[in-house]
């Protein structure tokens, strides 16, 4: 873990109200693990802002890309950020996926901006991997396809692709799937979640989800990221012990 104070390079509209900046953070960029994030201070003179989390969406050589939509002050401010302004970045932060293991293929489930941790892990795949994006959102603006690879649509207002929820398009690929031994990785709002959650137990699928969550500290300290242990066991930490998870053993 790192704080380093990272030149900001340039920000790329991808859709809608989302954003794409990269930012040169030379020692973050080195030890990133997809599914790792980072906690980014947005501004020291502006308003007191706590640092806010990112998911690392891709790293080229000492480059950072960090995916966003704007939904406040923070996230307004940062789309602003000029060629040359420095960021306050703290990271890479928690436990990211794990892509190593005995399967054969990858089937990415990205629900809006949860589409933003999948372009790195699509790079780091180990090559043997057949990799299936499914993406979704509530309507083609909403749908992020960047970075991504074998990509079938979803949406709330059938305006693109299969007219239904992500995970309602997940059903409709399983038998398209049968045979293979995949694994999937998830990322999205906490409702498509729980029902991917609920879907791959059903059908004994390796899952990992990445939860999305309100994270102050980033590693621990403040305790304010709490998520249940499916095993009645107490609490993990989003931050600290995530944000990726085996689907079976958290409660969403």
């Amino acid at each position: 873990m790192y704080i380093e104070k990272s030149r900001f390079e340039s920000i790329e509209h991808l859709e809608h109200n989302i954003h794409l900046i990269k930012v040169y953070s030379p020692s973050i960029a080195r030890s990133a693990k997809p599914g790792q994030f980072c906690n980014i201070k947005v501004s020291d003179t502006d308003f007191p802002l706590l640092r806010r989390p990112f998911s690392i969406c891709n790293v080229e050589g000492e480059h950072i890309f960090f995916m966003f939509d704007i939904h406040g002050e923070g996230t307004l401010l940062l789309a602003t950020k000029k060629a040359g302004d420095e960021l306050d970045i703290l990271g890479p932060l928690g436990n990211g996926f794990d892509s190593n293991g005995d399967y054969q293929t990858a089937v990415i489930v990205a629900g809006g901006l949860g589409a933003a941790p999948f372009p790195f892990l699509t790079k780091r795949l180990p090559a043997d991997k057949n990799i299936y994006s499914l993406v979704g959102g509530r309507s083609l603006h909403q749908v992020i396809k960047w970075g991504l690879k074998n990509i079938h649509v979803s949406t709330d207002d059938g305006s693109e692709g299969f007219k239904g929820t992500i995970v309602e398009l997940f059903k409709t690929k399983i038998d398209e799937l049968d045979g293979k031994k995949i694994r999937v990785f998830g990322c999205g709002p906490n409702p498509m979640l729980k029902a991917l959650q609920e879907l791959s137990i059903e059908n004994n699928f390796d899952c990992q989800i990445s939860v999305e969550c309100a994270m102050a500290c980033g590693f621990g300290i403040c305790q304010g990221c709490p998520i249940e242990n499916a095993d009645g066991g107490g609490y993990s930490l989003v931050c600290k012990d995530g944000p990726v998870f085996d689907a079976k053993k958290v409660k969403l």
